[in-house]
């Protein structure tokens, strides 16, 4: 059996982490479906400025959307709603058979909008009201700004995949935005059952201190974060405070691993996967990893609800002179600076090719 089923049959949900026009033109999405245990896929500005600077699939679109006077940001939502919206029909029957647990696609707001918690509500709430698709989550930063943003939106119905988390702290502090809103909307009288995610970022962790530590720490200390964090989420889903809003009829928010692709060469390509395994999360990931995953047929142990010691492996860091909370901003800072460099890339990617195809008429 594929390690992807044994993931699925142990109880986490295994999400893609691409999205590109020629994977929904080619069947190859829905291969994956049906092959691979993909119940859900996420995205965000750096794979779709790939996927447009990659692909002729986008040339006609983007030729008709300009002719139509669009361009920028309009268009690119446009171009990307098409893709969301597709994605999301593939996935429905997932959504539907899991009683609203899986099957959601996530599209992220603007990342110019990170510190701007009044923009990126009304983004988030036009972007989720153009869709139309209940299996769609808005992907919003779990910055200081953002988690105000987060807790308007859940009140509001939005489903939030909250991005850009890094530590338990940052986990924390986007799970009590998630419960305000919850319990906003059951004092208000409405259906608690509002999706959310929230996504803790791993990989870098170990790719910021690979050139600061010793080689028996290599590759370590992504792990030993979320295991801290998964332990932080099992004690408050344990809690009687989200107890009630669960007998209230709240579905809880689930953990998501995200950036589990291996940035060292040296380490396995599935690392982070078969270190992660655990049910009643989500692990997205590249393509390429979901394909070495496919390859294996075993996986390691399953996560300790307990922390499995991590509190002793992050000391090990502590002591080689890594601040863990000043990386963990700084991480963060760092990653919401990518991604406004990749949507400013992908801004001019489309001026180019808009350009360019107006030359050819």
């Amino acid at each position: 059996m594929k390690a992807t089923q044994l993931l699925a049959n142990l109880g986490q949900s295994l999400w893609l982490d691409n999205i590109t026009r020629d994977l929904l033109d080619k069947g190859i999405l829905e291969k994956y479906i049906d092959e691979l245990s993909v119940t859900g896929l996420t995205s965000n500005p750096t794979i779709f400025e790939n996927a447009i600077r990659n692909s002729p699939s986008y040339d006609g679109p983007i030729r008709e959307k300009v002719a139509q006077g669009k361009d920028g940001e309009e268009l690119f939502f446009d171009l990307a709603l098409e893709d969301i919206t597709r994605a999301a029909d593939l996935f429905r029957r997932i959504h539907e058979r899991t009683n609203t647990v899986d099957g959601w696609v996530s599209l992220e707001v603007s990342p110019m909008l990170a510190y701007d918690t009044k923009t990126t509500i009304q983004s988030a709430i036009d972007l989720f009201t153009r869709a139309a698709r209940p299996n769609l989550f808005i992907k919003v930063p779990g910055t200081k700004e953002g988690l105000p943003a987060i807790e308007e939106l859940i009140f509001a119905g939005v489903p939030v995949n909250v991005t850009l988390l890094f530590s338990r702290e940052h986990y924390l502090a986007a799970a009590e935005a998630f419960l305000r809103g919850i319990e906003r909307r059951l004092a208000a009288g409405l259906n608690p059952n509002v999706g959310s995610v929230a996504s803790i970022f791993v990989s870098r962790w170990d790719a910021a201190v690979a050139d600061k530590i010793p080689a028996s720490l290599r590759n370590q200390l992504g792990i030993a974060i979320a295991l801290r964090t998964y332990k932080a989420a099992r004690d408050l889903l344990s809690s009687p405070r989200w107890h009630r809003i669960y007998n209230a009829g709240a579905r809880p928010q689930r953990v998501l691993w995200a950036s589990t692709g291996t940035k060292d060469p040296a380490a396995s390509g599935i690392l982070y996967v078969k270190a992660l395994a655990a049910p009643f999360t989500v692990n997205t990931m590249p393509e390429a990893t979901l394909k070495a995953l496919a390859r294996h047929n075993q996986l390691g142990s399953i996560l300790s609800p307990d922390g499995g010691g991590c509190e002793a492996v992050l000391e090990q860091f502590v002591q080689a002179g890594i601040d863990l909370d000043a990386l963990a901003s700084r991480l963060q800072e760092d990653g919401a600076k990518s991604f406004v460099k990749s949507w400013n890339e992908l801004m001019r990617v489309i001026a180019s090719k808009a350009e360019e195809l107006l030359k050819v008429g």
